[in-house]
């Protein structure tokens, strides 16, 4: 679902507070209030407290996080209904609210859609994706976007000047995708089953078939050969072409293939995959991702299942086969500025995930598309 409403727009001042005036009329943004309804609303223009900063969206992607918060009508930690939506832009600073030293109006910038506190037990032992205290921050189907006091002083990032908009916006995706490569005890030569080909999926097999983005020690080829073999498997044959663009040595449609651990056991001469990436959040997928590794593998269960599953796992097989099975969630502060610096190299084809590029005003219809697998990501024009 989505609709219009309308609401007035207050006018805000404050003392100590240094911004320029954002315009007369209410701001466009995307509220989300339930299961799949998302509505186009007029909203109060954003004034920046202290320490905060406004910018003007200058593109805005989609993530599968996005479709399944929508599909789902909120999220355990990130948000809940009613509320602004999304999480991937970037753009241009137009108020700087007091205290901010680092920053001018008019500094193109891409923040990260959360922070750490730096103070709690987790941070203190540098696990920041694991904060107690993780501050988030959605809004990004916008016109404008406030960004927090935590996240202008620990995750807002200037763009560089040949970057456009819409690829720096897929840093956060990307910082999620560096973080769970480094987690995954990869190791040149390795061979990885990656499943699921949407955007994070793809963006792993970009990742992990080039060693690039500063999660890996290792150079990021052997030779003329990849980083790592990656053998992707998703349910579109355009998506898995693009994984093949992406570095992918093979990719199967799962819809033709009978029993995808024993096609992967066949191609690995017998023992499954030295490392596995789980890249749906489907329950019964978790459970394949465990029966493709081979004694000794890493499983990344990275894709988010809907909240209170449960999964069935072979607990001999497990214990006998050394089987490290990994959950891994979000970014860190290292790897969103990795994440922006490959982009900003732009040595991976990461446009290649932008499908299309819409106007704010077509959102509800994107998100169908989206529902429909017809577009990977898109890029959102306020």
């Amino acid at each position: 679902m989505f609709s219009y409403a309308c609401s007035i727009t207050r006018l805000v001042t404050a003392s100590k507070i240094s911004w320029i005036w954002i315009g007369t009329k209410a701001l466009l943004a995307a509220l989300l209030y339930g299961q799949e309804d998302l509505r186009l609303e007029t909203v109060e223009d954003p004034a920046p407290a202290a320490g905060e900063v406004v910018i003007r969206v200058g593109a805005a992607t989609t993530c599968g996080t996005d479709l399944k918060v929508w599909r789902r009508g909120g999220h355990a930690r990130m948000l809940k209904p009613p509320t602004l939506f999304g999480h991937e832009a970037a753009g241009e600073i137009v108020a700087i609210g007091h205290g901010v030293t680092h920053w001018k109006i008019g500094d193109r910038v891409v923040a990260n859609n959360s922070a750490p506190c730096m103070t709690c037990f987790f941070c203190k032992k540098v696990e920041y994706s694991l904060c107690q205290n993780l501050l988030f921050n959605n809004g990004t189907f916008a016109e404008y976007l406030k960004i927090p006091a935590a996240i202008v002083q620990h995750n807002l990032l200037p763009i560089p000047d040949a970057l456009p908009d819409a690829l720096a916006s897929m840093t956060e995706p990307l910082a999620c995708v560096l973080h769970g490569a480094a987690r995954s005890n990869v190791k040149p030569g390795d061979r990885i089953v990656v499943l699921g080909d949407g955007a994070i999926g793809l963006m792993f097999v970009a990742a992990l078939a080039s060693g690039q983005g500063e999660w890996c020690s290792q150079p990021s080829t052997v030779g003329d050969q990849p980083f790592a073999e990656v053998i992707l498997f998703g349910g579109s044959d355009q998506r898995l072409e693009l994984g093949k663009t992406l570095g992918a040595v093979k990719t199967f449609n799962y819809r033709q293939v009978e029993n995808v651990p024993a096609l992967v056991k066949e191609l690995t001469d017998g023992w499954g995959a030295d490392v596995v990436i789980e890249a749906t959040g489907v329950p019964s997928v978790w459970e394949m991702a465990i029966a493709c590794a081979r004694p000794g593998a890493t499983v990344n269960l990275f894709g988010g299942c809907p909240r209170d599953t449960s999964i069935t796992v072979d607990t001999e097989r497990l214990h006998y086969s050394e089987l490290t099975l990994k959950g891994v969630f979000h970014n860190t502060p290292t790897s969103v500025r990795a994440a922006l610096k490959l982009l900003a190299s732009r040595a991976l084809p990461f446009e290649h995930l932008i499908t299309e590029q819409q106007p704010l005003a077509h959102l509800g219809q994107v998100f169908e598309a989206m529902k429909q697998r017809k577009v990977v990501k898109v890029a959102i024009a306020p």
